[in-house]
Order: C-alpha cells, then structure tokens, then sequence
C-alpha cells in the first residue's frame, strides 16, 4: 500500500499547539505519536528567587481556564512547606471555588470543544446555526461558573483574590446568597445536560486504564485526599515521585509521566469518577444512572456524559456550601516565612495536578516542581489511539482523520499547560 501522509496542520478545539504522527504498516497501527511543539513556558524556572506569596498569582497564569487548580496546589504545598492550617471556614470556600472553575471549564469543553464531535459540526460556530439554543444554554452555564470565579477570586480569568493561608477577603453571606438562584436553574440545566450527552452516539472503545486521581478522603475530590489508583496505588501526596516519574521524549516538548515499573496510567474526569462515584450527591448518583454510567467508566468516549455528572455534581456541592455559610473571623491565617518542602495535589477539571516546593527560610522559593494533569495522560492517549485506530483502518481517510482527533479531545488536553495539538501526520505503508 502505498504511503499515504494525512496532515491537520492545527487540531482545533484544544487548548495550544501540537500534531500527532500516525503511522499504518502493512494494514496495522505501527506507531501513534503526540507531538508538542509549543515552546516550553519555564514556569518552574522563574518561580525560583521570588517570594512565596507571588506564586499563586503566577501558577494561576499557566492556563486561563483552570487557574484555580494551578493557584490551589501551589497554595496547598506551600502551607504544608510553612507548618500552616487553615480553618473549616477557608476550606469550604476553597471547595466552592473549585465547583465554580469545574463548571466553567466542563461546560467550555463538553459545549464548545467537544459536542460538535458528536454531532458532526467542524467547530461551535457552525453548530450554533443549526443549534443556537443548544449553543446559548452553554455559554449560560458557563457564566454561571464564571460568576462563583469573579465572587470568589476577584475576576473570572486568573482570579486576584487567592493567597497562601487563605483568601484576601471573605465573601459576605448576602453575596453567596445571591448566586443561589441562579445556580439552582443551573443545576436544573446541569441535569438536562447529562440527558443531552447521553444520547450521543459513542464508538464501542474501552480499554483496561490504571485510573489515578484523589481519594480516601471521604468526599468527592477536589483540593485535598491521597493518591489513590485502581491498580495498587494509595500513598500521600508527598510520596508522588517514588511512585511516579517524568521523562522526556524527542517528539514533545512537555515531559511524558508513567508509574514507576508499570507505565501508564490515566487521570481525569473517568478516573476521579470511576474511583470516587460513591461519594457523588445523590442527584448526580441518580443522573449517571440515568445516562446508562455504571460505577466504572472504560470509554473515554463516554467522558463527555461523566463530565456532565460532574457538573450536576458542582452545582450541588455549591449549593451545600452556601445554604451552610457562615462569614469567618478572618479570611485568611498568618503565614511567616519558614524554611521546609511542601507537596501538594489536587484536581483540575482535566485531573489530578502535582505541586512541589522548596522554600528557603526567608520565604524565597528554592525549587519548584509542577507536574499538569495532560503532562501525566500523554502515554494514555498515545495508546488510545494505537488501540482504537486499528479498528478504524478500514475507514475513509477523513472519518479515520476525524476519529483519531476525537480520540485525543475526548481527554480535554491542555497543551499549554503541559509545555512547560494538532497536526496530524498519518502514513499509511
């Protein structure tokens, strides 16, 4: 057969640069290769020399549509670094932060990037004429997270507001109460949205994951828990790099992560569900099983619709957490500079994301280690697409094109954050 090569010279409805290399040999899937070339951002790099208190405002600036899991594992490892707790009152508001950044960023990808997939559109804006409502009732729900991120952070996009100990000001009750309302139409919108994915139509793929993400913490995961997988894994965060490492590879120019001895592992929206579903609100217990999810989820095709759970999930955490409000004292604990190393993980809309901090005695950051939820699922989708693509070989150059694309948006990459896609190139021998 004679050599084909296939090129999408940007992969649209992802966030930064890549490409993908696919290579057919004899009728076979040789090879599947994600390509980064999106320059390296060396966040890790200039962290060193400042102050402790300006890294939150600098991690929440490595991804503008989830700054505050970059903002919250920075801050969560440096309060372990400087010996400090936090009260029951800065924690519940830390959970309400994350279920406004879960919305925004799950409604943006399930509407905007991945939906058209689905339903057979090249992007959102030319779905929006065919389905202007359909296009409408996500950039409503999205606001609505944007408005828990602007109450909250101080602004929607790489909130002001957030700083070791705590936050710089506390909401009132009267400003929690008023995003009630409308979060309760959007959690009623949330519930018609696990109905709408679910009557996708998904491709019959599954494969046997190692699932790591957050738990043991007796709650849905967001900013706290152990490392916990399917597979054997449950350890602190502080014993993250024994069990897992990064390495480099010639086609990326962010690091690839595996298991340590057994490769690698998925984290993300189906991995946090499939190790954490008993500790979903029973709305959104009752919305998967509505959608035909079971405990476990295999398909990533079918993360679309756990995203969707997840969302019903966020709208009813933030309601719990406002109706039982109460103002603290104070918005935030003192933090004096200390000398120490502080580990920290939590999740991001997309997975599990690894903080590290050294931090010398005047409070100067002496070393940073920052490891992104896409950086730690790049071996995952590579293998995805080796394992999926072989059933799809039979099928016409664009399907094939446009499955493979699929494949990989059905895990949310955020390329920018892990350069610290997609053009593709499919040789067909």
């Amino acid at each position: 057969m004679a050599r084909r090569p296939i090129r999408v010279d940007v992969l649209a409805r992802v966030e930064g640069e890549g490409g993908l290399r696919l290579v057919i040999d004899q009728g076979r899937v040789r090879d599947a290769e994600l390509r980064i070339f999106e320059p390296p951002r060396f966040f890790e790099a200039f962290l060193r020399g400042r102050s402790f208190m300006e890294v939150p405002d600098i991690t929440a600036r490595i991804c503008g549509i989830c700054p505050v899991a970059y903002q919250m594992s920075s801050v969560h490892a440096l309060e372990v670094a400087l010996g400090v707790t936090i009260t029951p009152e800065i924690r519940a508001l830390r959970r309400l932060l994350y279920c406004g950044e879960w919305i925004e960023s799950h409604v943006l990808h399930m509407y905007m990037l991945h939906a058209p997939d689905f339903l057979g559109y090249d992007g959102a804006v030319e779905m929006a004429k065919d389905h202007p409502d359909l296009v409408r009732n996500g950039l409503a729900l999205k606001k609505l997270g944007n408005k828990i991120l602007h109450v909250l952070g101080g602004r929607e996009i790489h909130p002001v507001n957030v700083r070791v100990g705590g936050f710089y000001r506390a909401p009132s009750k009267r400003e929690l109460r008023e995003l009630g309302d409308g979060l309760s139409r959007g959690r009623d919108a949330a519930l018609a949205t696990v109905k709408l994915m679910a009557g996708f139509d998904f491709p019959d793929c599954t494969r046997d994951y190692e699932f790591v993400s957050l738990g043991g913490a007796g709650e849905y995961p967001f900013n706290e828990g152990r490392v916990v997988s399917n597979k054997g894994i449950d350890i602190t965060p502080e014993q993250y790099e024994a069990n897992f490492e990064e390495y480099h590879v010639k086609r990326s120019n962010a690091l690839h992560s595996r298991r340590i001895g057994h490769g690698a592992y998925l984290t993300g929206a189906i991995a946090r569900y499939s190790l954490n579903y008993e500790h979903l609100s029973p709305l959104a217990k009752q919305s998967a099983k509505a959608a035909g999810l079971g405990p476990t989820c295999n398909n990533p095709f079918r993360s679309i619709v756990v995203r969707a759970v997840e969302v019903v999930y966020a709208f009813d955490e933030a309601l719990r957490i406002i109706n039982a409000y109460e103002e603290p004292d104070h918005s935030f604990v003192e933090t004096p500079p200390r000398a120490g190393i502080g580990w920290a993980a939590t999740e991001a809309p997309r997975g599990m994301l690894y903080h590290r901090y050294r931090v010398d005695a005047d409070g100067s950051i002496l070393e940073a280690k920052i490891v992104p939820p896409t950086s730690q699922n790049q071996p995952s989708i590579e293998d995805d697409l080796r394992t999926f693509a072989a059933g799809w070989l039979n099928e016409p150059d664009d399907r094939l094109r446009h499955l493979c694309e699929q494949a990989v948006r059905n895990h949310d990459p955020c390329i920018s954050c892990a350069t610290h896609f997609l053009k593709l190139d499919m040789v067909r021998d």
